[in-house]
């Protein structure tokens, strides 16, 4: 595995390897961080608030998908292949990015005071809105991605994760209630964003320089458009369960499937990490070398689906005791969710590889076959099963939502059936790879 990883960055080999072990420490802390405190935090609130918090935070969720435009990969993309138009290319996007995310908050506000019989459940989630507005500074995130300068992404992520675990913990400790962790949680998204700004001040410049431009505006919203309804799809497929839960069962049912939810989305990071580090480099590999692409690709993919199969099965395996001595018997019923669940990993890193080589490729048009197939599959089955089997049902069909839109699609879609047969292999024969420890040995 090491030897075709290494031949993977033929090119400036050692700033990449360094932005990769940034990103990979970054992350870690960041996931350390927040678990922990997301335990904490739990224990102390009960089931019925821990589930309401995460209600609001995946209610909201849903529409900041919509704010976001599918813009993150094609940012990327861009700047990769474009350097030079880089600051047209962030004006543009961040102007389109605002505008969204102005009428994604309205949409929130309108939602919440007509469907939400809790005024206070209503009004939280209007508050919690605002960091759809903080997301539009991710269009900085992106700049450092195309870049290959991770590095300045994870310090702005480590900054925000101990300030904000710091100050969950002095809430904690002072017995604050509900609202004050939900502005906390809103304080997180801020403080992330001032440290990309902070970052892009200190290494590039100032915002000045970026400017709009309405070429570039079309150019971007005709290529991220179908990645937009792709990205509803998956978070609708995504974060919906959570929803339904909290309307089809209660609010505490939520606390036990998020809190299963919490430890999967650490192993989640790892796939969606990897493929943020490896993106621009297969886009500029692909201009020179389409055999040596495809080769590259195929070895992403199967290291990054079986290192997730292989977690996800201790994370099953453990489970029972994780969440006893973690968080205790009043969270026990959270324990056959996260068994499942935790193999949801591994079928997000199977959608999630062939999901960067579709961007890569120029293919995200069709992008949204697979995942409104997975968004169909995923509300569907919820709605037949989950008033009769719970939360185990939603466990359940998590996974299946992502095989059904990640990997069985693609064999319907003809530009995406490569990917089909690339992700079979993955599945059935990558273990080859990830476990050749001769090669892995003769890199090092």
């Amino acid at each position: 595995m090491g030897a075709d990883f290494a031949m993977i960055f033929t090119a400036n080999r050692r700033n990449i390897l360094s932005n990769l072990g940034w990103s990979v420490g970054g992350k870690l802390i960041t996931i350390a961080g927040s678990l922990l405190v997301g335990l904490i935090i739990a224990r102390y609130l009960g089931p019925e608030r821990w589930g309401l918090l995460n209600y609001i935070i995946s209610f909201v969720f849903l529409y900041q998908t919509f704010a976001v435009f599918g813009l993150d990969y094609i940012e990327v993309r861009e700047m990769a292949r474009c350097p030079e138009a880089c600051d047209t290319i962030m004006g543009t996007a961040f102007v389109i990015r605002l505008v969204f995310a102005l009428l994604a908050m309205m949409a929130v506000a309108i939602t919440a005071w007509t469907t939400e019989s809790d005024p206070y459940v209503a009004l939280m989630l209007c508050i919690y809105a605002f960091t759809i507005i903080c997301s539009t500074l991710n269009v900085v995130r992106n700049y450092f991605m195309a870049k290959v300068q991770n590095k300045y992404v994870a310090q702005s992520e480590i900054l925000r994760t101990l300030i904000g675990m710091a100050l969950k913990l002095l809430l904690f400790f002072l017995g604050v209630g509900l609202t004050g962790f939900i502005l906390a949680s809103i304080f997180d998204t801020v403080l992330l964003a001032s440290g990309y700004l902070a970052a892009y001040h200190r290494k590039v410049g100032s915002l000045r320089s970026w400017c709009f431009d309405a070429g570039w505006c079309r150019l971007l919203l005709r290529e991220s458009f179908p990645l937009m309804l792709t990205s509803a799809a998956v978070m609708v497929y995504q974060r919906i369960d959570q929803v339904m839960i909290g309307r089809m069962i209660d609010k505490e049912a939520v606390g036990y499937f998020s809190t299963a939810g919490r430890f999967v989305e650490a192993l989640i990071y790892i796939p969606m990490m990897l493929s943020q580090t490896i993106s621009p480099v297969l886009t500029r590999l692909r201009g020179q070398d389409e055999t040596l692409y495809r080769k590259r690709a195929q070895f992403f993919m199967n290291a990054s689906v079986w290192l997730s199969l292989v977690l996800a099965a201790v994370l099953s395996a453990l489970s029972y005791w994780i969440i006893y001595i973690l968080l205790g018997k009043q969270y026990l019923p959270s324990v056959p969710v996260l068994q499942i669940m935790a193999f949801k990993a591994a079928s997000v890193a199977l959608s999630n590889t062939a999901g960067t080589m579709i961007v890569v490729e120029g293919l995200q048009r069709y992008a949204i076959v697979r995942d409104l197939f997975g968004c169909i599959v995923c509300v569907v089955l919820n709605y037949l099963f989950l008033p009769q089997y719970g939360i185990i049902a939603a466990a359940v069909v998590a996974i299946a939502s992502n095989i059904a839109a990640g990997w069985f699609a693609d064999l319907f879609v003809p530009s995406y059936r490569h990917l089909f047969v690339m992700q079979t292999k993955a599945l059935f024969l990558g273990w080859r790879s990830f476990f050749n420890l001769r090669e892995l040995r003769g890199a090092a």
